[in-house]
C-alpha cells in the first residue's frame, strides 16, 4: 500500500524538540506521527513514524529582528507550541551569531568529502525518482539478475545520498543485509554493481555514528579485497595492451594489427574509467573509517599503504587527490611512514610536483613535508630531483610556505647544503628578506637562511653585490637576533668572506653592552670571534668600545647565561692572537677570572677546551707567557687536565704544556715527572692484573719462584728497569699517540707562523666547528 493511497482512520501528531540545522540557516523541528490506517482487507493497522520538519530562514542575517522573526515562525508552524517562543528566539539568536566556516585555505586543509560531492556515476541516471516508501520494492530487485540488481541498488543509492533518509535506512536491516550479501557475492561480476553498493555504504561512512553498521557487515575488509583485485586487473590490462602495442610497432604497416591495437586501447580506457570510479568510492569509504585508529591499524596490517602507493601511478586527478590525502593521514604514524619508505613513494610523488591541479599539488607537498622528517626519505627527495622543483615553487604564493618548510628540512643535512647553490634558491630568499615588511622575519624563512649560510658557496652568493651590507643594515636596524645568527654563520667562512666584515667590526662591537638584548649580544660576540684574520687592530676596538670591563664582568660564573659567557671566552681566545691585546687582557686580571670559571665549569668540556685555548694563546706569546707561568696556577691546572677523558682537551693541554716546558725548566721537570707517574700507574695496574691471572693456577699448588719475575718498577730517574717494562712503555706510548722524542716547539706552529688550535689547525672556524662550539 503506497502512502498516497492510505486511508487514515486516526492520526495523532506529537511535537518533540527543536534544534538548529548543523550547516544551514534553518530550524529542525522533530515530531512523531501515530496513525491508524485502513488496510487492504479493511483491517486497522497501527503505525508510528519519527519525522522532522526543516524551517529554512533565508532572510536571517545580522540585521534581522530576532524577536519578530521568532513570533512569525511560531505563528506559521503548527508543530511549534506558542509556549516555546522563548526557545525559538534563543535558537534564532544562536544562528544569527554562528560563525561561518573557515577561509578557503582552511577548507582545503580540512575538507571532508560529503556524499553529494562524490559523483562517480555521470551518465548513469535512472528514469524514476526514488521514494523512501518503496525501499522494499527496491530490495526485491536485488534478488534478480545483474541489471535489476544495479537498478535496485541505484535507487537505494539515490535515497542514501540524502542524509535525512539514512536513519530510516539504518533501521531497515533487510535492505542493508541484502546489499551487503549482493556485494559479497557478485562484486566480481559487475564493476557498476560493486561501485553502486559501495557508494551506498560510503554515504553511511560520512557520519561517524554509522561506522558500527559498516563494521557489522564487514564492508571495510571487503573493500580492501576489491581494491587489491582491481589493481591486479589493471596490471593485466597494461600487459595485454603493451603486447598489442609491441606487435603493432614491429609491423606498423599491418592495418589489422593497428585496428586491434586501437580497439584494445579504447576498451582499456572504458574499463579504466569504471575501475577508477570504484577505486575512488572504495578508498573514500576506507578513509572515513580510518578515523578510528584501531580500524586504521587493521588496514595497515592488510597492506593499505602498498595499495595506495600502487594507485599513485594513475592519471585521474580526483583519484590522486584522494590517494595522496589518505597517505598524508597515514604518514603521521611511524609504522606507516616506514611502510612508505620501503616502496617507491617518493619517486611516484615526485612526478606530481609541479602539476596544474592546485589541490593535488597542495596535498602532495603536505605529504612530502610529513615524510621529510625522515633522514633517508629526505635523501631520496634529493636523489629524485625534487630540490630544483621545490625551489621553483618559492615563487608561487599558494605553495611557497609548504615548499620552504620541506627545503628547510633538506637544508638541515650538511650533505645537501651545497646543492642549493646550483639553483635559484639563494637569490629568491635574499629578495624575500629585503622585501619583508614586518620587523621580525617569518620563522620558516630566516631558519632556512641560517642553515644555508653554514655553507661557504651559499654564503658567497648571499654576500654578492650589496648582500652583506643590506643584511647588516636590516639586522642592526631591527635588532633581529635571528638575522644576526645568519650573519654570524656567514662570518665563519674563510677569505674572502671574512674580509668583508672588517668594515662592520665597529657596528658589531657597538651592540655589545648590558642594555642590549642578550640574544643579539651573543650573536654579535660570535660574529666578532669568527674574524680570525691577521693584522686586525683588536686593541683599538677593545679600547674604543670599552669592551674589556664588559668581557671581564661576564666571565664570572653566574654573571649571565652560559651561552653568553662561552661566547665571551671564545672572543677572548680570538683577540688574544694579537700580542698587544693579549698583554692588555693579562694586565686587566682576566686570567684569575678564567681560572675561577674553569673551576665552576669543569664538567662542561666545551667551556674547559675554550678556556685552555685562551691559555694556549697567551703562553705562545712572550708578552703574556711569564704572567701565565710565574704568576698564576695555570700550569698546575693544565697538568691536572693532561689525562682528561676528552681527547681534544688533552691535545690542547699537551700543546700548551710543551710550550711551557720549552721555556721553564722547573715546570718541565714537573711535567715530565707527571707523565712518568701517569704511565707507571697505568703500567703497574696492568701488570698487577696479569699477576692475578698468572697466580690462579697456583692457588692450590706450588707458587712460582719470585726470582724468575722481572722487575716491574721504574727507577727514580725515569728509566725502566726491565726489558718487559720497556716493551710495555713503548707499546703504551704508541697506543696513546705519543712519541718518545720531545715535542718540537716549531711543530706546533702553523704554516703561517701562527699557533694552531687544540685540534692541530690554525685558530680558525674549523677548530670551533669540530669541537662542537656554536661558532
Amino acid at each position: 500500500m503506497q502512502a498516497d493511497d492510505a486511508h487514515y482512520l486516526k492520526r495523532t501528531v506529537k511535537t518533540g524538540s527543536i534544534d538548529v540545522h548543523p550547516t544551514e540557516k534553518a530550524l529542525v523541528v522533530h515530531y512523531e506521527v501515530e496513525a491508524t490506517i485502513l488496510g487492504e482487507k479493511s483491517g486497522a493497522l497501527h503505525e508510528e513514524r519519527k519525522c522532522q520538519k526543516i524551517i529554512k530562514l533565508r532572510s536571517l542575517d545580522v540585521h534581522t529582528d530576532v524577536s519578530a522573526l521568532a513570533r512569525k515562525v511560531v505563528e506559521e508552524c503548527e508543530l511549534i507550541h506558542p509556549s516555546k517562543l522563548a526557545e525559538v528566539e534563543h535558537l534564532l539568536f544562536y544562528l544569527q551569531n554562528r560563525k561561518k566556516p573557515g577561509n578557503k585555505k582552511e577548507k582545503k586543509e580540512k575538507k571532508l568529502v560529503k556524499p553529494r560531492e562524490l559523483t562517480p556515476f555521470e551518465g548513469m541516471e535512472i528514469d524514476e525518482e526514488a521514494n523512501i516508501n518503496k525501499v522494499d520494492d527496491y530490495v526485491e530487485l536485488l534478488y534478480e539478475d545483474i541489471p535489476e540488481k544495479i537498478r535496485g541498488s541505484t535507487l537505494i543509492l539515490h535515497l542514501a545520498r540524502n542524509p535525512d533518509n539514512l536513519e530510516e535506512l539504518l533501521h531497515n536491516e533487510t535492505a542493508l543485509g541484502a546489499l551487503a550479501r549482493v556485494l559479497r557475492e557478485d562484486w566480481k561480476q559487475s564493476v557498476e554493481l560493486a561501485t553502486t553498493i559501495v557508494y551506498v555504504f560510503f554515504c553511511f561512512s560520512s557520519f561517524s555514528q554509522f561506522h558500527g553498521l559498516i563494521t557489522h557487515y564487514r564492508i571495510g575488509a571487503l573493500c580492501m579485497n576489491i581494491i587489491e583485485h582491481e589493481l591486479k586487473k589493471y596490471d593485466v590490462w597494461q600487459e595485454e595492451l603493451q603486447k598489442k602495442r609491441n606487435a603493432y610497432d614491429d609491423d606498423p604497416d599491418n592495418q589489422s594489427l593497428k585496428r586491434e591495437h586501437e580497439k584494445a586501447l579504447k576498451k582499456y580506457h572504458g574499463h579504466l574509467v569504471k575501475q577508477e570510479q570504484l577505486l575512488r568510492v572504495g578508498l573514500y569509504l576506507l578513509l572515513n573509517l580510518s578515523e578510528d585508529t584501531r580500524t586504521e591499524l587493521k588496514m595497515r596490517n592488510k597492506n593499505i599503504v602498498h595499495l595506495l602507493v600502487k594507485t599513485l601511478e594513475r592519471e585521474n586527478e580526483e583519484l590522486l587527490v584522494l590517494v595522496v590525502s589518505f597517505l598524508k593521514k597515514l604518514s603521521i604514524y611511524l609504522e606507516n611512514k616506514n611502510d612508505m619508505a620501503e616502496v617507491d613513494t617518493i619517486e611516484k610523488l615526485a612526478r606530481l610536483v609541479p602539476c596544474d591541479h592546485d589541490d593535488l599539488l597542495n596535498v602532495t607537498l603536505r605529504l612530502l613535508l610529513n615524510l621529510s622528517f625522515d633522514t633517508s626519505l629526505r635523501s631520496k627527495m634529493v636523489q629524485v630531483g625534487l630540490l630544483p622543483k621545490l625551489t621553483a615553487l618559492l615563487g608561487n604564493e599558494t605553495h611557497k610556505q609548504i615548499a620552504m618548510c620541506i627545503l628547510y628540512h633538506i637544508s638541515v643535512d650538511d650533505r645537501f647544503k651545497s646543492m642549493f647553490a646550483y639553483t635559484d634558491c639563494i637569490p629568491q630568499l635574499m629578495q624575500m628578506l629585503f622585501e619583508h615588511d614586518e620587523e621580525r622575519i617569518d620563522t620558516e624563512l630566516i631558519s632556512f637562511c641560517i642553515n644555508l649560510a653554514a655553507n661557504k658557496r651559499n654564503a658567497q652568493l648571499m654576500c654578492k653585490g650589496n648582500g652583506l651590507k643590506m643584511l647588516m643594515k636590516r639586522a642592526l636596524k631591527f635588532k633581529d637576533p635571528l638575522l644576526m645568527k645568519m650573519i654570524r654563520n656567514i662570518s665563519q667562512h674563510d677569505d674572502p668572506i671574512k674580509e668583508l666584515f672588517i668594515d662592520y667590526m665597529g657596528d658589531l662591537a657597538a651592540q655589545i653592552g648590558p642594555e642590549e638584548e642578550e640574544e643579539l649580544v651573543i650573536e654579535c660576540l660570535g660574529t666578532l670571534a669568527n674574524l680570525t684574520l691577521p693584522d686586525l687592530n683588536w686593541e683599538l676596538l677593545l679600547k674604543e668600545y670599552n669592551l674589556v670591563p664588559y668581557l671581564k664582568d661576564h666571565l664570572k660564573p653566574g654573571s649571565a647565561e652560559d651561552d653568553l659567557i662561552l661566547e665571551v671566552v671564545i672572543l677572548i681566545g680570538t683577540v688574544s692572537m694579537d700580542n698587544s691585546c693579549a698583554a692588555m687582557l693579562a694586565k686587566s686580571g682576566i686570567i684569575p677570572t678564567l681560572i675561577d670559571l674553569l673551576n665552576a665549569q669543569q664538567e662542561d668540556d666545551e667551556f674547559v677546551c675554550q678556556i685552555i685555548y685562551v691559555f694556549y694563546q697567551m703562553v705562545f706569546r712572550q708578552a703574556t707567557r711569564d704572567v701565565i707561568v710565574k704568576d698564576t696556577q695555570v700550569p698546575a691546572y693544565l697538568i691536572d687536565l693532561m689525562h682528561d677523558k676528552n681527547v681534544e682537551i688533552r691535545k690542547v693541554c699537551d700543546n700548551t704544556l710543551d710550550i711551557i716546558a720549552e721555556y721553564d725548566e722547573e715546570w718541565a721537570k714537573k711535567i715530565q715527572s707527571e707523565k712518568f707517574r701517569w704511565h707507571n700507574s697505568q703500567w703497574l695496574e696492568m701488570m698487577e692484573s696479569r699477576q692475578m691471572d698468572d697466580a690462579e693456577p697456583y692457588l692450590y699448588g706450588d707458587e712460582p719462584d719470585p726470582l724468575e719475575q722481572p722487575d716491574l718498577f721504574y727507577s727514580t730517574d725515569g728509566m725502566m728497569a726491565s726489558e718487559q717494562g720497556l716493551d710495555f712503555y713503548s707499546e703504551f706510548h704508541t697506543q696513546n699517540g705519543d712519541t718518545e722524542d720531545e715535542h718540537d716547539f716549531n711543530a706546533v706552529n702553523g704554516s703561517d707562523g701562527r699557533p694552531p688550535t687544540a685540534y692541530g689547525f690554525r685558530p680558525d672556524e674549523q677548530f670551533y666547528q669540530e669541537h662542537g662550539s656554536t661558532r
